[in-house]
């Protein structure tokens, strides 16, 4: 069972995950592995993952990935639980900024195909970038686009989808 949430910033699209994820364990009578794929490079993300970190369960186990996020969607003790992945569009922006294409793809490939492997029930957060203006720079464009790819790609195999704005969600699927 797979699930979408995407929103803008601050849409409020962490705590409807959380809600979804928490649910979801708790009518499987599992435990959530909150998967989080940020990098702390400045203080501005370092107080991002800490106010993260305070609003979410302390009983949730923490796996923190931000390149290879399919490793631990294959995990065999992870099958039976649920996965929350925070965030899509950050991991994006972990493979972009490699600069290289080869690995961009090898890790986004990997990844898909552990979408459909796992035994795990999965719910994405990601970022919904493509509502604003045309980006002035290619590596801003580029994001856009892989961002909007990314996203078709993971709703079209998710069961449920998810808008979020101004915290109120809006079920697409």
């Amino acid at each position: 069972m797979n699930h979408l949430v995407i929103g803008g910033v601050r849409s409020g699209k962490s705590a409807h995950g959380q809600i979804l994820a928490q649910a979801l364990a708790d009518k499987h009578t599992t435990q959530v592995v909150y998967l989080a794929t940020a990098q702390a490079l400045d203080t501005s993300m370092q107080n991002r993952i800490q106010q993260h970190q305070n609003n979410r369960p302390s009983q949730w186990l923490l796996v923190e990935e931000n390149l290879d996020i399919a490793s631990v969607l294959l995990e065999p003790e992870y099958q039976d639980k649920v996965i929350l992945i925070e965030c899509m569009t950050l991991w994006l922006t972990n493979l972009l900024c490699l600069e290289d294409d080869v690995a961009f793809e090898g890790y986004k490939t990997a990844f898909m195909a552990a979408i459909r492997q796992t035994q795990a029930k999965l719910v994405c957060i990601s970022s919904e970038v493509g509502a604003g203006i045309m980006p002035m720079n290619s590596m801003a464009r580029r994001f856009g686009d892989e961002a909007g790819l990314l996203n078709q790609q993971l709703a079209s195999v998710s069961e449920q989808v998810e808008l979020v704005c101004a915290g109120l969600p809006l079920k697409l699927k």
